[in-house]
């Protein structure tokens, strides 16, 4: 087996094994379910991973690496702080049914009792906060934005998204998702001073 197949079959296998653990959860997931729905044996998933909490938390650094991918176009993108705050908020937003969504709550009640996965979950988070920051911060300095604090504003910004993700996947019939998109619009809209339609 060259390294290039390798390390494609190894991609292949943690994208299979995020979509899977989205769909049941971690706690549900067995090594075979993910075996089956990628075409290979069990002996294959643990020649490439050593175990199954392994597998997992690198699946879980899989998806947690295209996140920061995702975070690093927006932050290198040499449009305007307001049009780099929209990006993140499409990237981020609550509202938008994903895959993503679902493991990112699970892995977050498995990071209570995970270190591996609570450093990964703490790490997307802070990168996370910090382009939100450094965004509001431009957006200051520009007179784009209006804000005291911008390292409060995104806390706050970042909570409310983390909690309306959580109403709007776990309780989907209590909060609509356009009602969650209007919510994080009004509330991003009032930290930075702008009108609700700018955004």
């Amino acid at each position: 087996m060259t390294p290039s197949f390798s390390r494609l079959r190894r991609e292949d296998l943690l994208k299979t094994a995020c979509e899977v653990i989205a769909e049941q959860g971690f706690g549900r997931t067995r090594t075979l379910d993910i075996a089956r729905a990628a075409g290979v044996s069990q002996a294959l998933l643990f020649y490439h991973f050593d175990t199954k909490d392994r597998l997992f938390a690198q699946a879980f650094g899989y998806a947690a690496r295209l996140q920061l991918d995702a975070l690093s176009d927006i932050e290198e993108s040499p449009a305007g702080p307001l049009e780099r705050l929209r990006a993140l908020l499409r990237r981020c937003s609550p509202a938008i049914p994903s895959d993503e969504w679902r493991l990112w709550i699970d892995a977050w009640a498995e990071a209570m009792r995970s270190p591996e996965l609570e450093e990964i979950s703490r790490r997307i988070d802070a990168r996370s906060r910090s382009l939100l920051r450094s965004i509001i911060e431009d957006g200051v300095r520009s007179g784009a934005f209006a804000c005291g604090d911008p390292e409060e504003a995104a806390w706050r910004i970042f909570a409310l998204i983390d909690g309306l993700a959580v109403q709007t996947h776990v309780h989907p019939h209590v909060l609509s998702r356009r009602r969650a998109a209007v919510l994080l619009r009004t509330a991003v809209a009032g930290e930075l001073g702008l009108p609700v339609e700018n955004l």
